[in-house]
């Protein structure tokens, strides 16, 4: 019937809502393009967290449309909900479909492509303009979700991500997620223990739980539940081995879930933990919902009830304002607690956030160099982390990637094993290491 290509950007989020329009448009009978220039229409999937994500978008955009300019562009994601007219604006853009409509993606994509002609938005309920289609992210009820892999090909496939849950009730004074994704909504837990049994019975072995607030799974069904909930009911209704759960807000993470997690050899040890900062002044105007003193709390608990788990944070620098001082109050804190890993990034300023009006805005040339400052102390964290599993033994989850008579393969606690000799992915491995090599350990080959 027609030809597509699909490119997303961004987020484990991003990449599950993907899946889902893949399967959409499969099901409509298109067909994947093995390039953008081999397809008719060419649909991207967008991120617009920082201003680099949509620079990249701009630029894939401009690519495609110089490298064929006879391919129809359809613009979907967070950016397309955030700023339709900048994006419809962009020579070779046929269609912008906020994250709004994303549901029904495939009644826009499949026109543009060969025997097609446009089918009338009022068909959908769209509020359109040119080649616009965008409606109130607040009333948007739909929650898409479809496996993501690992693997590049479909016999190399592991770890599939699993999107459970899908926009916040937040509103951080930085982040954009909330005003292009809509307020929170879960997965069904019949709908989550459906999808784990079909992995399982696709054989998968490791199953990733994500979402843009993972933590605040349940509070808006009805009956009400919670997160610690739905990982009880996937434990007692599937065989999934292993589940690893993606970030968790820190005031989520409970008493009872930090004991199901510690207890259960079905849950991986390791918990993502976002900071943001670590000065008290800073949090506050983030508008983040704990203190200094609680985050610290929390991360030691998870240390005791799990002494070789995985602990990472995200952290933001040069935020509007930061001081030297506020900088040294975060960097104090990340050298006193016990991270293993660290995503830091650099402050961006997002256009109807109210940071984005905020006075003193951080130079980009302090901002960076507070970013190298943190990439040292979560570096060093890092090797000490791995260095402490020499000659211990672990279990990984072997993954589609083989270099040098080694297979890669991740332990439990989120760390990277070069496992010697060839072996399949996805398949658990006890294996030795050796040594430290990079970011990774070696076994003896």
């Amino acid at each position: 019937m027609g030809t597509y290509f699909l490119e997303n950007f961004g987020c484990r989020a991003t990449q599950a809502d993907g899946a889902a329009i893949e399967r959409q448009l499969l099901d409509r009978g298109l067909t994947r393009a093995v390039s953008p220039g081999q397809a008719e229409v060419v649909v991207l999937n967008t991120c617009t967290v920082t201003a680099s994500a949509d620079q990249d978008v701009r630029s894939a955009i401009r690519r495609i449309h110089r490298n064929n300019p006879g391919t129809r562009i359809l613009v979907t994601g967070c950016y397309a909900q955030r700023a339709p007219e900048e994006i419809s604006a962009l020579p070779g853009v046929s269609l912008v479909v906020g994250n709004s409509h994303k549901h029904a993606l495939a009644d826009y994509a499949v026109p543009l492509t060969s025997g097609g002609g446009f089918v009338p938005l009022s068909r959908v309920g769209a509020a359109a303009e040119a080649n616009i289609v965008i409606g109130d992210i607040f009333a948007h009820t739909e929650l898409m979700a479809a496996p993501v892999f690992d693997g590049d090909d479909a016999s190399d496939k592991t770890r599939p991500n699993l999107k459970v849950q899908d926009g916040c009730n937040n509103r951080c004074s930085f982040c954009i997620i909330p005003f292009v994704r809509g307020r929170s909504r879960s997965l069904s837990l019949e709908h989550v223990v459906r999808d784990t049994n079909d992995l399982v019975g696709r054989g998968y072995r490791e199953i990733v739980l994500s979402g843009i607030n993972l933590g605040r799974w349940g509070r808006d069904l009805t009956p009400r539940s919670n997160f610690a909930a739905m990982l009880r009911a996937i434990l007692d209704n599937t065989s999934i081995e292993k589940l690893r759960i993606s970030s968790v807000e820190p005031m989520d993470w409970t008493g009872e879930l930090i004991e199901l997690v510690a207890s259960s050899p079905r849950i991986a040890k390791h918990a993502h933990v976002p900071l943001q900062s670590g000065s008290d002044t800073v949090l506050r105007r983030m508008h983040r919902k704990y203190r200094p003193w609680h985050y610290a709390d929390r991360i030691e608990r998870i240390r005791r009830a799990m002494p070789d788990a995985a602990i990472g944070a995200d952290v933001m620098v040069g935020f509007p304002g930061e001081s030297d001082e506020e900088f040294e109050q975060t960097s104090a804190l990340i050298e006193r607690l016990p991270f293993t890993y660290l995503h830091v990034f650099t402050y961006s300023s997002r256009p109807g956030t109210p940071s984005a009006e905020m006075l003193n805005q951080v130079p980009v040339h302090v901002a960076r160099e507070r970013n190298r400052v943190l990439r040292e102390i979560a570096a060093a964290k890092k090797q000490e982390f791995l260095r402490s599993f020499i000659g211990r033994d672990l279990e990984a989850l072997t993954l589609s990637r083989r270099f040098e008579g080694h297979t890669e393969a991740l332990t439990d606690n989120y760390l990277k094993v070069r496992v010697g000799g060839e072996h399949p992915p996805n398949h658990f491995v006890t294996v030795k290491a050796d040594r430290v090599v990079g970011n990774e350990l070696v076994t003896i080959a």
